[in-house]
């Protein structure tokens, strides 16, 4: 009878442990794919001092504050935005920083007592110093609101700037100054799920295989609007979108180049990488990818359909890639590892070029380094852009 009963015991809790594995994979799963429609708000603003150009802000010190360069407190739920160049000030054993206020877009700072450390730095094109349009993309799901900003001598070939998972039309702002000195009217888009334009009918990412859609409609857009063709630019998940509409889109054959800041090329891993950051056993990370990927799981995820991560694991389809592709990316990026930037480059050398940066983390390898970022994009667009210059066509 003690037996019986020590069988039975132990099969309830390993029926427990097994149910609990399962839940947390489908909540990781389903973390995923699904936006986030409030940031937290985890940067603490400790004081800040001065007005108009004198004015500052002491910040406590995170790896994200330590690192030089220009960036944005996002603050009050996002209604508030302020620009921070680079650090002035380090108090002893590195607990704050010290930053001057370079712009106040929106809100008011000295209201606030916790922000959201950002990447973006401009608000508006304008703040770039370039003039643009309110323009909407007839995406399938609805209106995408987005930001034509025209060269001053146009030329065929066009940008269109792809942000990031989480992210919105701002995050691209980055690319604008790069694109305009090269002569390329750039197209800034929103697409789907991203807070900006209509969610998609299930409310869930695609990490790239829905998304690309919203690309392909800007491609058409430019095309309609004077393009010969474009070049894509993809920061983060962004990356994996463009990579999929290189891939799969109809009008794949007018994508002349792809520039992907810290792109994600290999979600497995970046599953897998974000499963051991979270302190999730492999073998629920594991299972939480096959819900993503299966159809059985969408029941549990919410996906309209299953995900083909094979088809967007972009270092085992490396030779398939026939895009010329420039790939920024920090070797101590947190969310989006290297290692399958560098394989990809390693594996396909005659179409990826690979420049590493440091110290950037994820996506801010422009912050952290504005004029080298700048001048390798400008130099390698300028070869990739000059074939059809010498031809005597008109980029």
């Amino acid at each position: 009878m003690w037996a019986l009963g020590g069988a039975g015991a132990a099969l309830v809790l390993a029926s427990g442990m097994a149910a609990l594995s399962s839940g947390l994979a489908t909540y990781f799963a389903r973390r995923i794919v699904t936006p986030d429609r409030v940031k937290e708000e985890n940067q603490e603003i400790l004081a800040v001092q001065g007005a108009g150009p004198a004015r500052r802000v002491i910040l406590r010190a995170t790896p994200e504050t330590r690192v030089d360069g220009e960036y944005s407190l996002f603050f009050h739920a996002g209604a508030g935005h302020a620009r921070l160049g680079p650090i002035e000030d380090a108090a002893p054993g590195d607990m704050t920083v010290t930053r001057p206020v370079l712009a106040e877009y929106s809100g008011d700072l000295t209201t606030a007592v916790r922000a959201r450390w950002s990447g973006v730095v401009y608000s508006t094109p304008r703040d770039a110093g370039l003039e643009f349009e309110e323009v909407v993309l007839p995406l399938d799901v609805g209106p995408g609101p987005a930001w034509l900003v025209p060269a001053g001598e146009p030329a065929g070939t066009w940008a269109i700037m792809v942000h990031g998972r989480g992210a919105s039309r701002l995050e691209g702002l980055r690319g604008l100054p790069v694109a305009h000195s090269l002569g390329l009217t750039s197209l800034v888009i929103s697409y789907r799920n991203d807070g900006e334009a209509p969610s998609a009918p299930d409310r869930r990412y695609g990490l790239g295989m829905t998304e690309w859609r919203d690309v392909e409609v800007a491609i058409q857009y430019a095309l309609d609007h004077g393009a010969k063709d474009v070049v894509l630019f993809g920061w983060s998940m962004g990356g994996a979108i463009s990579l999929r509409a290189a891939d799969f889109s109809t009008l794949r054959q007018y994508i002349r180049a792809l520039v992907l800041d810290a792109p994600v090329v290999d979600w497995v891993d970046v599953l897998a990488h974000q499963a051991r950051v979270n302190r999730i056993p492999s073998r629920v990370g594991t299972f939480g990818q096959f819900l993503l990927g299966h159809p059985w799981g969408r029941w549990l995820t919410g996906l309209a359909a299953p995900l083909d991560f094979k088809a967007m694991d972009w270092v085992t389809r490396a030779v398939e890639l026939r895009t010329p592709t420039l790939i920024l990316h920090s070797v101590d990026d947190e969310f989006v590892p290297i290692g399958p930037s560098l394989e990809l480059a390693k594996r396909n050398p005659e179409m990826v070029t690979l420049a590493t940066f440091h110290r950037a983390r994820h996506t801010k390898e422009w912050n952290c380094d504005r004029e080298r970022w700048e001048a390798i994009v400008s130099s390698w667009l300028a070869e990739q852009l000059a074939p059809r210059q010498a031809a005597g066509g008109v980029v």
